[in-house]
């Protein structure tokens, strides 16, 4: 990736929104449930009171709100801090 995040932050491809219809109506993008899952694909070097922990290529839980979106590439990701990851699936 060209994105290298600073101090903290990691950079997080969030997962796609799962396909939900109900009763055979299929639900538009716009009303989705925004995904709380994702990839780390990047991470920043960490900061003199804060170590990083998160390794590229972890599946981490994530906050609701947590995070700025950005487009970049054509795709859109997370910059979040570390300490807004909620946890690491293992």
């Amino acid at each position: 990736m060209k994105l290298k995040p600073l101090a903290d932050r990691v950079i997080i491809q969030p997962a796609a929104a799962e396909e939900v219809t109900v009763a055979g109506i299929i639900i538009p993008d716009s009303a989705k449930e925004k995904p709380l899952k994702g990839t780390v694909l990047a991470v920043g070097t960490g900061t003199k009171d804060e170590e990083m922990v998160l390794k590229e290529g972890d599946s981490v839980l994530y906050g609701k709100y947590a995070g700025t979106e950005i487009e970049f590439d054509g795709e859109k990701v997370l910059i979040m801090r570390q300490n807004e990851v909620l946890a690491v699936i293992c």
